[in-house]
């Protein structure tokens, strides 16, 4: 069993909380497009309310603990593990409901190269559990405009998680998926399931496009972000992502392994 002071003592030492590798200098740029709603990162959020950056860091202090003070404008980012830890017990809290009714459920990562062991783990556990793991538009075409311009990718699934492939004819079925920030994943997966008669998800995890594009449509969402990434912490503060989870979204993939265990713990979900 991990204990909670295990888990704190692994997120200092992989960095995943306590010093992290993004740059304070990476977030206030975020923070600057953001409140110019810019769609880069806005990645499927509407935000309500007047986001402007000093109301972002206000918010990323509060929701991560990163410095509050718009003076501090270079070095690396800070994230509290408390904070971690503490979201970490919320989003067990939801997949043990999910559990307990049975709920269908989409994973969903533009993190591949990261966090797919991560949902998967939690995909299975679910599965296990009598959960339905949606995998709708399987292989269907989604363009995005990236900064090499318009390109298209095919959706895919990997052990029950959602992702997107580089439509390459030269690398066909290209391992394990490609990076993304948008929402027209998550948005061509759902208007698929609802155009099949259903069914839909009571649940969305994941990150990035497919936790925002998710929970700004209305459905309840988990979603883990990086403290240059505003728009999940803005859709938690504006209700329309039920968790956020902030964490260094960039490490090794095999340092997200501890927190699965921790979560399915948690929510006694484990196999």
């Amino acid at each position: 069993m991990l204990t909670v002071g295990d888990l704190r003592a692994h997120l200092l030492d992989a960095r995943l909380a306590g010093v992290v590798a993004t740059t304070r200098e990476e977030s206030l740029r975020s923070y600057r497009l953001f409140a110019a709603r810019d769609p880069r990162v806005l990645i499927g959020i509407d935000p309500v309310w007047s986001w402007g950056q000093r109301e972002l860091i206000e918010l990323m202090a509060d929701r991560c603990g990163v410095s509050r003070d718009p003076r501090h404008t270079s070095g690396q980012e800070v994230i509290d593990p408390g904070r971690t830890l503490a979201a970490l017990d919320a989003c067990a809290e939801r997949l043990a409901l999910a559990a307990q009714r049975r709920a269908a459920v989409l994973l969903g990562t533009g993190h591949p190269h990261r966090l797919l062991g991560f949902y998967a783990a939690l995909a299975d556990a679910l599965s296990a559990a009598g959960c339905t793991v949606l995998t709708p538009a399987q292989g269907r075409c989604v363009d995005i405009t990236t900064r090499f311009g318009l390109r298209t990718y095919n959706l895919g699934y990997v052990r029950g998680v959602a992702l997107v492939r580089r439509g390459d004819p030269e690398r066909p079925g290209c391992e394990p998926g490609a990076h993304t920030h948008s929402p027209l994943p998550v948005r061509t997966v759902l208007d698929a399931a609802a155009a099949a008669g259903g069914p839909l998800p009571e649940l969305v995890i994941g990150d990035h496009g497919w936790a925002c594009g998710a929970g700004q449509l209305g459905f309840e969402t988990i979603a883990l972000a990086d403290v240059n990434d505003p728009a999940p912490f803005v859709g938690e503060a504006e209700g329309c992502v039920s968790v956020v989870v902030p964490l260094d979204d960039g490490v090794r993939s095999d340092y997200y392994l501890p927190l699965t265990r921790y979560v399915l713990n948690r929510a006694c979900l484990s196999q």
